[in-house]
């Protein structure tokens, strides 16, 4: 089931050396758009500052180029005055002196001081090299094999739960991330990230192989680790369902969640077939819940019955949301917590058989654990038929409580 990828160094060295180029290519395309955009901003500055500083100079220029103009064609009209006939000299003279008196040909407008003209310069902080110099050297490194591994893939109904742990004994994780895609897909998913160093993955199609990696995140750090050699895994076990059709129960669209709806009716909520087989581990999840009643059941029961409210009877084992634990209807002394939201209820159970066993009947004996909230009860449920596999249900008075079951 669990597919170990049997690779050499040469692909791994060669691909490590894409990501390299690739990442360092991409960071000078990145540098060199920032510094373009960041000069492209400084010479905007000075174009602005230009602007406005050259503003005065150019009204200046234009009133010296105004009074010089004027008093160029005043003088041509003297000249013109001095070089005509007598009859017009006097009435071009009296013209002349009377527009010489109303320019004034002696003042020139205000030019600005030295001290109110912008001098411009650039001030460019040499440190920013040594500061970039220091962050390249130190970016990025090479690891010849990642801190974590994955270690193990238990496969469930449905699902796989996966396991991995820390190869690097100085390495402090504070994070795990682990990612897994479907066959061949050509990206990975997010779908686990935290402390922990298992988890189920749920919703995986029976006899379909997935890929999964797994990095870690050090104690401190923002960046995670390189990613651990991808392994496959697939499951051959078919999920487990609730059976359809039952009034008190609304079902996910996978059937692997059940919730007791508001109806009046109640009864027993079955799975769909006896998908639960001895040496594998059965696990509820409460989601959410509701007003509890002593009539509450969660357990596993050799076959559906039609019209109990509960699993609290012969050829069944199962837990009360109160934690009480009956076996065959009987309640044990040994009790588990109470459910809550969150809870996980799972049940184990082994073969111990006793005496002749065949199909038409005879003593057969089940080692069973049922674990709760770091609790557990072990007992032995003997019955009188072989059972190769179990079916599974729950029971609940009120509405509210919401159980998903893998």
């Amino acid at each position: 089931m669990l597919q170990k990828n049997k690779r050499s160094a040469w692909p791994f060295a060669t691909s490590t050396r894409d990501v390299l180029e690739q990442h360092f290519s991409d960071l000078k395309g990145t540098l060199k758009k920032l510094l373009d955009e960041r000069l492209t901003c400084l010479l905007q500055e000075v174009d602005v500052i230009e602007q406005e500083s050259i503003k005065p100079l150019d009204e200046c220029q234009k009133l010296i180029e105004h009074g010089v103009s004027t008093a160029d064609d005043l003088l041509r009209e003297g000249e013109s005055a001095v070089d005509g006939d007598v009859g017009q000299q006097n009435e071009k003279l009296s013209n002349f002196t009377k527009k010489a008196l109303h320019i004034q040909l002696d003042s020139l407008p205000e030019v600005p001081s030295l001290v109110d003209v912008p001098c411009l310069s650039a001030q460019l902080d040499d440190c920013l090299l040594t500061i970039l110099k220091n962050q390249i050297f130190r970016h990025g490194t090479v690891a010849s094999r990642p801190p974590v591994q994955l270690e193990e893939f238990v496969e469930k109904p449905g699902g796989i739960l996966v396991r991995w742990c820390k190869v690097d004994d100085d390495f402090l994780a504070q994070d795990y991330r682990l990612q897994y895609r479907k066959g061949t897909a050509s990206h990975f998913e997010d779908v686990y990230v935290g402390s922990e160093t298992e988890f189920m993955v749920l919703h995986l199609d029976p006899h379909v192989d997935y890929q999964f990696r797994v990095c870690a995140r050090g104690d401190g750090r923002q960046e995670w680790s390189p990613w651990s050699v991808p392994q496959s895994g697939c499951t051959t076990l078919v999920p487990h369902e609730w059976t359809t059709g039952l009034e008190g129960y609304s079902l996910s669209s996978r059937r692997n969640i059940a919730l007791r709806n508001d109806s009046q009716s109640c009864g027993v909520l079955y799975s769909k077939a006896p998908t639960y087989f001895c040496g594998q581990t059965l696990t509820f999840r409460i989601e959410t819940v509701g007003q509890p009643d002593r009539r509450d059941s969660l357990g596993v029961c050799v076959e559906q019955r039609n019209g109990d409210d509960s699993l609290q009877r012969d050829k069944a084992v199962c837990i009360s949301t109160n934690g009480a634990v009956f076996v065959n209807g009987k309640e044990m002394t040994n009790q588990l917590p109470a459910v809550t939201s969150g809870s996980t209820v799972t049940f184990d159970m082994e073969v111990v058989q006793l005496g002749p066993c065949s199909n038409e009947g005879g003593n057969f004996k089940l080692r069973v654990t049922i674990s709760s909230n770091n609790r557990e009860v072990v007992f032995d449920w003997v019955l009188d038929q072989c059972c190769g596999s179990l079916y599974f249900g729950c029971s609940f008075s009120y509405p509210g409580w919401k159980v998903l079951v893998f």
